[in-house]
C-alpha cells in the first residue's frame, strides 16, 4: 500500500486545531485558575481563622475542664470538712455545739459555692466544645473546597499542555464542587459530605 506523504500531511494539518482554537482555550484556562486562585485566597483567610478560632475554643475547653476538677476538689474537701466537724461535735458538751454549727455552715457554704462554680465551668467546657465542632464543621467544608480546586487546577495545567478541550469540560467539575464547599463555609451553608470527610480523616 503506497502512502502518500502529501496526503498525511493535510490529514495532520486538518486534525491539528486552529491557532485561534488554541489561544481562546488557553484564555479560558488562564482566567479559570485565575478565578480559582483568587477564590482560594478568600478561602485560605477565612479557613486560617476559623483554625483559629478552634484552637482557641480547645484551649478554653482544656482550661475549664482544669478548673472544673480544681473546684471538685475544694468541693469534696469542703464536705470532707463538714463531715468531720459533725463527728466531732457529737463528742463535744453543748457549751461548745454553737461554735461547731457555725462552722459547719461557714464549710457547708463554701461547698455549695464551689458546686455552683464547678457547674458554670461545666457549661462553659461543654459550649467550648460545641464551639470548636461547628468551627470544624466548616474547616472540613474549606478542606474539601481546598482539594477539589487543586484537583481542578492540575486538570487545567494538563489541558494548557495538551490543548485538549475535553480536559477543560472535566476540570469544571471539581472547579464546580471546590466552589460550592467554598460557599458553603463562606456563607454558613449547612452542607457537609460526611461520608466523604469520614473516608478522609
Amino acid at each position: 500500500m503506497d502512502i502518500d506523504p502529501l496526503s498525511t500531511v493535510d490529514t495532520i494539518e486538518e486534525n491539528k486545531p486552529s491557532d485561534q482554537a488554541l489561544m481562546r482555550l488557553n484564555m479560558l484556562v488562564a482566567i479559570t485558575v485565575a478565578i480559582l486562585a483568587t477564590f482560594m485566597g478568600i478561602c485560605k483567610v477565612k479557613d486560617d481563622n476559623i483554625v483559629q478560632g478552634m484552637q482557641q475554643a480547645q484551649a478554653n475547653k482544656l482550661d475549664h475542664w482544669a478548673f472544673y476538677q480544681a473546684r471538685n476538689v475544694r468541693e469534696e474537701i469542703a464536705k470532707s470538712t463538714v463531715a468531720q466537724l459533725r463527728l466531732a461535735a457529737l463528742a463535744r458538751p453543748a457549751t461548745e455545739q454553737d461554735a461547731y454549727q457555725i462552722t459547719i455552715k461557714e464549710y457547708e457554704k463554701i461547698a455549695a459555692d464551689q458546686t455552683k462554680k464547678k457547674e458554670e465551668l461545666k457549661a462553659l467546657a461543654e459550649q467550648d466544645q460545641k464551639d470548636y465542632d461547628a468551627a470544624n464543621f466548616k474547616d472540613d467544608q474549606f478542606d474539601l473546597s481546598d482539594a477539589l480546586i487543586a484537583i481542578a487546577i492540575s486538570l487545567l495545567a494538563v489541558t494548557a499542555l495538551t490543548h485538549q478541550k475535553w480536559l477543560y469540560w472535566a476540570a469544571l467539575i471539581p472547579t464546580g464542587g471546590g466552589i460550592f464547599m467554598g460557599l458553603s463555609g463562606l456563607l454558613a451553608w449547612s452542607f457537609h459530605p460526611d461520608a466523604v470527610m469520614r473516608l478522609l480523616s
